[in-house]
């Protein structure tokens, strides 16, 4: 799917839906113009009309004024170091747009670099998507095939210490720079795990991270398994393109597990696309604010890459954002089934506002709703199956003698036997080895096969 210009965004962020507005929409090396058209669109106008109502405008208290106005000076004449006038406004600006909620803040180039790097997939880092909470870092999801994932770094996991210094509210903008670094440089991250209070030190490689979002396999004969890792800029045609080579080589398929455990999310433009890509009709997500363009609504048109074949979502709780939305999407319509846990519960809109060439501000403009119109902030989408988070491991027993009556002696052959047929392999083997390397997984495709058996329609042709 292909969309209007005036959905796509030259500012794009990674692991944070990005709405893009009319005037957020040009590079930030034009941003200058750009950011001076749209005043009437901006909260003032907002103002005006509510004067006209007769309601009351919201000033700022000139008594606000003066105490800023103190507190400024009284940390430059009394803090125990030094400190620069251009730290202390950027310092105020951080402070007002982190008070809002967890997703607003002030970029500055480098933050509009790595804005950039997070939605083209490639940068140098460890791989993983973090959040500030509390004055600390929280995982959100480790990135497949990076630092963070070979080392078992998992999503819930707090990030104490880096390099062996305390993460607090103070430091904490500071540390997470950190995160990122030259390739082959090396980081000491200190973890806690999930509902664990034991520490643990890894040791980490920084390296180039260049990110392939889209991963299409078949599973089994007529089972495609579609795994994406975030939602950047090409995700929606590499899916297509990755899924139209597997079909050509292997034929149509009976039915298809899409994978978006520890999905962090990213651009809305992209969730949109690949819910059209398994979506013939219906609504797909809205977005409601209080600026005139943070009112949208996204539909679906008609063409389903798997031609409706049954599907089934896996999430957990590291789904979030913009994976949310294709989640939300194809489950209010009906279009798969979801299981695994509860996700993520993050339901609200970020949209990238150029100030000028180097710097922009990131705030939250408008809540997402899925097509039945449920507003998913901070509760999440409860699956139609919940999973537990469970290993298993194969019992160790001892081979059976007898496991048929092909094994008693003097039996009789049954008359219509294929030559070379091993009536033991039931596919039981691999549907263990399966589930021991990845037992969510292997409960999808389980009922996958059972949606496929009800829909005689999406059998293989």
């Amino acid at each position: 799917m292909r969309l209007p210009n005036r959905f796509r965004t030259a500012l794009p962020l990674a692991a944070c839906l990005l709405l893009p507005l009319a005037h957020a929409q040009t590079a930030p090396a034009a941003a200058t113009s750009a950011a001076a058209a749209p005043t009437a669109d901006l909260p003032a106008a907002a103002g005006s009309a509510g004067t006209a109502a007769g309601t009351r405008v919201d000033q700022v208290d000139l008594n606000d004024i003066r105490n800023f106005s103190r507190v400024y000076e009284i940390v430059r004449q009394a803090y125990v170091e030094k400190v620069d006038n251009k730290t202390l406004m950027k310092a105020a600006i951080t402070g007002m747009l982190s008070g809002l909620d967890p997703h607003s803040e002030y970029l500055d180039k480098a933050g509009l670099a790595q804005l950039s790097e997070d939605t083209t997939g490639q940068y140098s880092g460890l791989g993983i998507e973090v959040i500030q909470v509390d004055g600390g870092l929280r995982i959100v999801s480790p990135i497949d095939d990076t630092p963070a994932a070979r080392a078992g770094i998992r999503a819930g996991d707090r990030i104490v210490k880096i390099n062996g210094t305390l993460i607090d509210p103070q430091n904490v903008s500071r540390m997470y720079t950190q995160l990122r670094g030259k390739p082959g440089s090396k980081i000491t991250l200190t973890v806690a795990h999930a509902n664990s209070g034991k520490l643990i030190d890894l040791h980490l490689v920084r390296e180039n991270i260049s990110i392939s979002s889209v991963k299409v396999r078949e599973l089994e004969p007529g089972y495609a398994y579609l795994r994406i890792s975030q939602f950047q800029e090409d995700t929606a045609s590499d899916l297509e393109r990755k899924l139209d080579a597997l079909i050509s080589k292997h034929g149509p398929q009976s039915g298809a597990i899409l994978d978006l455990r520890n999905n962090p999310g990213g651009l809305l433009t992209s969730a949109v696309s690949v819910s059209d890509d398994f979506l013939s009709s219906g609504t797909i997500v809205t977005t409601r604010g209080r600026l005139r363009d943070a009112n949208m609504s996204f539909s679906a048109h008609p063409g389903d890459l798997l031609n409706g074949a049954p599907m089934v979502v896996l999430v957990n709780n590291g789904t979030a954002s913009a994976a949310e939305i294709v989640s939300g999407a194809l489950k209010d319509n009906h279009r798969a089934l979801l299981m695994g846990q509860r996700t993520f519960g993050k339901g609200v809109v970020q949209t990238v506002l150029p100030l000028d060439a180097d710097h922009a501000v990131k705030i939250t403009t408008a809540r997402y709703y899925t097509p039945n119109g449920t507003s998913i902030q901070a509760e999440g989408i409860k699956p139609d199956i919940a999973l537990a988070d469970l290993a298993v491991n194969k019992v160790d027993s001892t081979p059976a003698l007898i496991n048929s009556e092909a094994d008693l002696p003097n039996h009789l052959a049954n008359e219509n036997a294929k030559a070379g047929t091993d009536i033991n392999d039931d596919g039981s083997a691999a549907d263990a080895r399966l589930a021991t390397r990845d037992y969510a997984l292997a409960q999808a495709l389980n009922v996958l096969k059972g949606m496929v058996l009800d829909h005689p329609a999406a059998t293989r042709q």
